[in-house]
């Protein structure tokens, strides 16, 4: 597993994730680039090297490699098909022959979480897909676990000694040992993949087109990052009007790069992340230096929610999640059990409550400053007397 990891997600991501992964290289990490944005070879072209999923050297310290769909998704089915067996033989299913097997909708993402972890470099670089999709993929390896702790509990395995009363109640055999095996290794490797994903050298840069730069979608993309706790260490403004358009004798290119200047200057203050403007320029290795200018400041890390004391004065705690880019109107906020749903436009995550707050009513919740706090009063029947 690499000790860090890139990646790079909107317009001209091939570019910017090659002159990513060159800086790291030259700098002397070894660095793998997987190409996983798009089926057009875009990483290919640029680098002028059809990639294979065997990693191919391109400099000292530098390789690269594209993400294979169809392996992956044989693969997954490979590693499930002996475990499944019995349950199929249950239901009288036949199974698939590997011939017959094409990639699905979705198993991008998938052959995507399976390439994380088994990335051979101490820097690995993703041109990965775009932002909506990237965002879901990232999430996937939660939202599968919580399905498979509801579907296939591991409580359920201490039943096994009834398997044989219940099949001759019911009449029909009970599945086998080998569904929760499936379950056990489908546990495995989804752990792989949210450990790569929640580990602190793991960031996403979001490229944008500076002459379309779109501040409201960006802030929508960048406040569903953040529900995610996927930390945003900068923004590339690519294509962006020389420092000097502004006082062009030319009007139109005047007013267009004093507009332009005006959005990612909105853009830098409502993400309150590094904002880079780049050009166009002839070499990776120019845009390698725009991206990581000699002196640039250090990237914070990521703010995490917390939990305000307020009982002795108000009576109430106060949970802080840090939702930077969200606009109220797009939030939705509902309270199961000892989970909270939150919403963030067409973005959905369930988190559980800390112990204290599950003792507690939500009162109340508001959104200042890219922070959403929500308000909880300890429940008199389940918090403790005195």
């Amino acid at each position: 597993m690499a000790t860090r990891t890139v990646l790079i997600s909107g317009p001209e991501s091939a570019r910017i994730a090659a002159a990513t992964a060159l800086h790291h290289a030259r700098q002397g990490s070894t660095t793998l680039l997987l190409a996983a944005d798009d089926p057009h070879r875009a990483v290919d072209d640029l680098l002028g090297v059809r990639l294979d999923p065997e990693a191919v050297e391109l400099e000292p310290c530098l390789a690269a490699a594209r993400m294979d769909e169809q392996a992956a998704f044989r693969a997954a089915l490979d590693g499930y098909r002996d475990r499944l067996a019995p349950a199929l033989d249950l239901i009288g299913a036949q199974p698939l022959d590997p011939d017959e097997l094409a990639p699905l909708p979705g198993t991008r993402a998938l052959a995507l979480l399976r390439a994380l972890p088994r990335a051979e470099a101490e820097v690995l670089v993703v041109a990965a897909p775009p932002p909506a999709e990237l965002i879901a993929t990232l999430a996937l390896p939660a939202q599968l676990e919580r399905y498979l702790a509801r579907l296939l509990p591991e409580q359920r395995q201490a039943a096994r000694a009834l398997r044989p009363l219940l099949a001759g109640l019911a009449g029909v055999p009970m599945p086998t040992d080998k569904l929760f095996e499936a379950r056990a290794a489908a546990s495995a490797a989804l752990a792989e993949a949210a450990a790569v994903i929640a580990a602190p050298g793991t960031t996403v840069r979001l490229v944008l087109d500076a002459a379309r730069p779109a501040p409201r979608a960006l802030a929508r993309i960048r406040a569903g990052l953040a529900l995610h706790g996927l930390p945003l260490d900068a923004v590339v403004a690519h294509g962006a009007h020389p420092a000097g358009a502004v006082d062009s004798p030319d009007p139109w290119l005047a007013r267009t790069a004093a507009r332009q200047r005006e959005q990612l200057a909105e853009i830098a203050e409502q993400l309150n992340v590094p904002l880079l403007t780049v050009r166009q320029p002839d070499s990776l290795q120019a845009l390698a230096e725009e991206l990581y200018p000699a002196g640039a400041p250090r990237i914070p890390a990521p703010a995490e929610p917390w939990t305000e004391d307020r009982l002795a004065a108000e009576n109430q705690l106060i949970w802080h999640l840090p939702l930077p880019g969200a606009d109220r109107t797009d939030l939705e906020l509902l309270r199961r059990g000892d989970e909270l749903v939150l919403g963030a436009g067409s973005y959905r995550r369930v988190v559980a409550l800390p112990s204290a707050l599950r003792r507690c009513t939500v009162s109340g919740a508001g959104l200042v400053d890219g922070t959403l706090s929500v308000r909880f009063t300890p429940d008199p029947a389940l918090w403790p007397r005195g």
